[in-house]
């Protein structure tokens, strides 16, 4: 079965950086795009950024120049490396993959950026 393990989340100053992981099992994840979105206390999940099985990217203006998304196929693995963080990057950060006409979730991890 599809499962993703997102970690790498914690506290972090403003202006700071952190890479999130969400690793992935149960499908060829090489074939399929992977998603980041985020959801902060409150409001609803928003997208954050998108690559595809040949790597396309894609982001929400609010992280663009700011946020990259990688990924390694080898590890079966997504990243979301966050630089320049501001208070407002403050959410609960979730990868996904929809396959077979449904959107697999991973649990989330957290991410905050405070002073």
């Amino acid at each position: 079965q599809v499962q993703l393990v997102e970690s790498g989340g914690g506290l972090v100053q403003p202006g700071g950086s952190l890479r999130l992981s969400c690793a992935a099992s149960g499908f060829t994840f090489s074939s399929y795009a992977m998603s980041w979105y985020r959801q902060a206390p409150g409001k609803e999940r928003t997208f954050v950024a998108r690559i595809t099985s040949v790597r396309i990217t894609n982001y929400a203006d609010s992280v663009k120049g700011r946020f990259t998304i990688s990924r390694d196929n080898a590890k079966n693995t997504v990243y979301l490396q966050m630089n320049s963080l501001k208070p407002e990057d403050t959410a609960v950060y979730y990868c996904n993959v929809l396959k077979g006409g449904y959107t697999y979730w991973g649990q989330g991890t957290q991410v905050t950026v405070s002073s």
